[in-house]
């Protein structure tokens, strides 16, 4: 078929028009970051290792301290250590095959979702959840730089949330371009101020590795227990939809082929499912300093990240610089995350908000609504019941998050009753599949009920695991019982061009789309129902009237 509009055989001008108006605003902000869209060959210039080390810099957060403090406080250093080391080998086998495809097919965890037993509709709800994701630990995050700027310039906590907010604003605006020299240049520094105090604290006091490992916590007795284990494994599960923005970077790495499989890997598995291995790190070095607080001053400032670190740096350094570095390390580590929750954030509301009301408000609109709700849950002190927020969501992280992995892993490669490239288009997709769907609402659905007791106390600390094994057994139990065909609605999307090159690769075949007259790669359009042209991806989502989208074919 053709690749170029043939406007003079439009019988009914009206539609596309309209669907050129409305996505005027997209084009212009899309072709940055690409936006709701496959990442184009042509933009994703950066090699494996920058891409990596950017991916990697958004987990610079400090939570991870005051989650790993939190459960060693609760339940003592082993069941803590054990517990993180839990939540890190779920979350690792997880993540491995999402940023596989992230990676390989150039695509978000949304899009993914969607072609992965979802349906076009049906990641909706998923994307509603990875953005929670995003306001939560941005609102984490920011409590924490709040602290920091009180201690070390005296604002009040109301005014250092506010500060937290509004200082990433400009960093978010410019995508993937602006990120990536934001992280690879911050990154070393951030590095040396964290594992600098623990490596001096170490080296000059082995009595504090003695007191870490002896600690029992305060409702413990010092044994292991397994009630204890997987209650913190639950809160550090909450962490699994972090993926989804290590996604968010992985997606622009280039193309796999025989000269560079070697660092593509590498790249892929250190800053997709491999950024658990220094989250776990860190969260075992909150628990440490933790330990190392309540040995010097007591338990009241243990969970708080910049009272850990201004007490490692006391111990090492004159006391003039001490204040300084901590709410260094504390603002550098929260401008490195936050930037990325509120960009990932902003990516995820615009997805849902697009494909339900087909209009595109601007992604800057959801960056202010992202950061609105982060703002809302700081005023609220969301940071004194961190442990209970994150151990309710986590079930909804892991349900969904599981359910897509055991889709790619078992549905697509074991049973192939899932197609193996992924699909996202409107039009290519039923809006609803029951295999992802039904998988993740029985999950997240009775894993919640367990941790609210409706199950009993005894079955409560279990609700995690709950979720990771019923959508991990229905994923391929529904993929059966629905032999799998609620995944395409239809296999032919109308250009014969195959959508792989020769290596596997996402073809960088490029056609014109006749509606915003812009040009795409070959995964991003699909032939036009009604023209003889094509139409990209976002033109398809923001058509109101369905004038453009192929027809349903068995």
């Amino acid at each position: 078929m053709s690749t170029e509009p043939r406007l003079a055989e439009v019988t009914d001008p009206e539609p596309a028009q309209e669907a050129a108006r409305g996505t005027d605003q997209a084009v212009k902000e899309t072709l940055e970051d690409y936006t709701l869209r496959f990442a184009p060959r042509s933009y994703r210039r950066w090699t494996p290792m920058v891409v990596a080390t950017t991916a990697l810099g958004g987990i610079a957060y400090m939570a991870d301290f005051s989650i790993g403090a939190g459960i060693g406080l609760a339940h003592g250093t082993g069941n803590a250590l054990l517990a993180i080391a839990v939540a890190a080998v779920v979350i690792f086998v997880t993540g491995f095959p999402l940023a596989y495809y992230g990676a390989r097919y150039n695509i978000d965890l949304d899009l993914i979702t969607r072609g992965s037993g979802f349906g076009y509709f049906g990641s909706v709800i998923t994307s509603v959840i990875f953005a929670s994701f995003t306001f939560i630990f941005f609102a984490l995050e920011g409590s924490i730089m709040a602290q920091g700027l009180k201690l070390g310039l005296g604002l009040p906590l109301w005014l250092g949330y506010l500060v937290s907010t509004l200082m990433v604003i400009p960093l978010v605006i410019y995508g993937m371009s602006a990120l990536s020299k934001l992280q690879v240049w911050t990154t070393p520094v951030w590095l040396l101020l964290m594992v600098g105090p623990l490596v001096y604290l170490v080296a000059t006091d082995p009595g504090t590795v003695d007191r870490f490992l002896a600690y029992a916590g305060t409702d413990g007795d010092g044994g292991v227990n397994t009630a204890s284990v997987l209650l913190g494994a639950g809160v550090c599960l909450s962490l699994i939809a972090q993926i989804g923005e290590q996604i968010d970077y992985l997606r622009f790495m280039p193309p796999k082929t025989e000269a560079n499989k070697r660092s593509w890997w590498t790249a892929v598995v250190m800053a997709g499912p491999g950024w658990v291995v220094l989250g776990a790190l860190k969260q075992a070095i909150g628990v440490f300093l933790a330990v190392y607080i309540i040995a010097e001053v007591g338990a009241s400032a243990a969970p708080e990240p910049i009272q850990q670190f201004k007490h490692a740096f006391d111990a090492m350094m004159p006391s003039w610089i001490v204040l300084p570095l901590a709410v260094a390390l504390v603002v550098i580590s929260q401008i490195k995350i936050n930037v990325t929750n509120a960009y990932s954030g902003s990516l995820a509301w615009t997805n849902s908000f697009t494909r339900v009301t087909k209009r595109y408000p601007g992604r800057m609109v959801f960056v202010l609504v992202n950061l609105g709700f982060a703002l809302a849950l700081m005023e609220a002190d969301m940071f004194s019941f961190l442990n209970s927020i994150l151990g309710f969501y986590s079930n909804c992280a892991i349900a969904w998050v599981v359910t897509v992995a055991t889709d790619i892993g078992i549905n697509k490669y074991v049973l192939k009753l899932s197609p193996h490239a992924p699909e996202f288009r409107r039009g290519m997709l039923y809006a609803v599949n029951p295999v992802g769907v039904v998988s993740f609402v029985a999950a997240s659905g009775l894993s919640i009920a367990m941790y609210f007791h409706a199950l009993g106390d005894t079955l409560q600390p279990y609700s995690p695991v709950a979720a990771a094994v019923i959508a991990f057994v229905l994923t391929p139990l529904m993929a059966v019982v629905t032999k799998g065909r609620y995944y395409l609605r239809r296999a032919d999307d109308g250009i014969a061009e195959p959508l792989l090159d020769e290596d596997g690769n996402p073809s960088a075949v490029a056609y014109t789309c006749h509606v915003c007259r812009q040009r795409f790669e070959r995964p991003d359009v699909a032939a036009c129902r009604t023209h003889d042209a094509v139409v990209c991806s976002l033109c398809l989502s923001t058509d109101k009237v369905g004038d453009h989208v192929l027809p349903a074919a068995v």
